[in-house]
């Protein structure tokens, strides 16, 4: 049964759907069979796959709302062991089409469910918003992985995502638990980078995973090609970091 880790932070821009692709290719490189779901009605991590998001036969949307099976929207984007869970725009309507259904904070698990046993990790780009998206993708989860920017500002709201994970584990899901805290878009010459670091190890220890994702202009450039970093540029310093990435979560779960 695949493992199902959910990529999570409702502030946007610190390196989520990054996170989301490259750790998913990254498995892939070590020989593990993935499932990106895209959660996020921006589309990107569909986009960052080379699926366009514009042209979708079925799509996340089509799956939360019973309007099509998994196995029908689900791509293969990686011979190698990489199928993606496309989203776009449609995810929008989500919120307002699942208002009255009862269970609706359990779709995507009952979704996932037909289809786990096929895969070894299952990695769930949530949207930046705590919304019933992301409460699915809680609810399905095994484990969150938390990306962070080390930066102060990225800190706000870390607090209302901890008391959601945990609002989720007491009424609905009690075996979540934080997969880790990524630092990500390190930049090591900076005193204020280092300075976040100490506060999250002070505050959250053993969470806060060895890995750090640094500052690339290859991992910025990746998605345009509609590749992930490991495919763009396995030499990068960004491809390096996520192999690393993904080698310290497999480890986490022997």
């Amino acid at each position: 049964m695949g493992k199902i880790v959910a990529v999570a932070n409702q502030k946007g821009g610190v390196g989520k759907t990054t996170t989301s692709v490259n750790l998913a290719a990254s498995l892939v490189v070590m020989g593990y069979r993935v499932l990106l779901v895209d959660l996020d009605a921006q589309g990107n991590a569909t986009m960052g796959c080379g699926v366009d998001k514009h042209h979708l036969a079925s799509s996340a949307y089509e799956i939360l709302t019973g309007k099509a099976f998994i196995g029908d929207a689900i791509v293969n984007v990686d011979p190698d062991g990489l199928d993606l869970l496309p989203g776009n725009s449609d995810l929008t309507a989500v919120q307002v089409e699942l208002v009255d259904r009862i269970g609706r904070e359990r779709v995507l698990a009952e979704a996932l469910a037909s289809c786990r046993d096929e895969y070894h990790f299952i990695i769930i780009d949530c949207p930046p918003a705590l919304n019933i998206l992301t409460l699915n993708a809680l609810v399905a989860a095994d484990s969150v992985l938390i990306p962070m920017q080390c930066e102060y500002y990225a800190l706000e709201g870390l607090s209302d995502l901890v008391d959601t994970l945990q609002n989720v584990q007491e009424m609905v899901n009690p075996d979540l638990h934080i997969e880790g805290l990524l630092r990500t878009m390190h930049d090591a010459r900076s005193r204020l980078g280092a300075d976040v670091s100490a506060q999250l190890l002070e505050h959250f220890g053993r969470d806060v995973l060895d890995t750090i994702v640094p500052r690339n202009i290859r991992l910025a450039e990746a998605p345009s090609h509609g590749q992930s970093i490991v495919k763009y540029d396995k030499g990068s310093k960004g491809a390096i970091a996520y192999l690393a990435l993904a080698e310290e979560i497999v480890r986490r779960n022997q």
